[in-house]
């Protein structure tokens, strides 16, 4: 995979992803089948990608997609991943985001 640093992924493409990138940013939602919080949380990002032009919502099943996720080094599920136009990752957080904080993170992005 492309844009390793320290060891890190820093960078995302649509190959990795399975599904396009947004065209001005992408929030990526790692899931898992038995997470309460990720169903809330999969609402609140499919809402903002709704409301804020160019941006693209993609939710990756966690257990589907194990060395993404070691690659990645997501401990729990939901992470949120907020990616700006390039791919680049621009924010991370783990647990269910509000709203407001999905839309200020976004910010660093556009």
């Amino acid at each position: 995979m492309n844009g390793h640093v320290n060891g890190h992924m820093e960078k995302l493409r649509t190959a990795d992803l399975g599904a396009e990138l947004g065209e001005r940013a992408t929030l990526v939602q790692f899931s898992s089948a038995f997470c309460q919080p990720c169903r809330a949380t999969r609402r609140t990002l499919a809402d903002v990608a709704a409301m804020v032009e160019g941006v693209a919502h993609v939710e990756i099943d966690a257990e589907k997609r194990l060395s993404l996720v070691r690659d990645l080094e997501i401990l729990r599920t939901p992470t949120v991943l907020v990616l700006d136009a390039a791919g680049r990752i621009v924010r991370r957080a783990s647990g269910q985001p509000r709203k407001a904080d999905v839309i200020a993170a976004l910010g660093a992005a556009l």
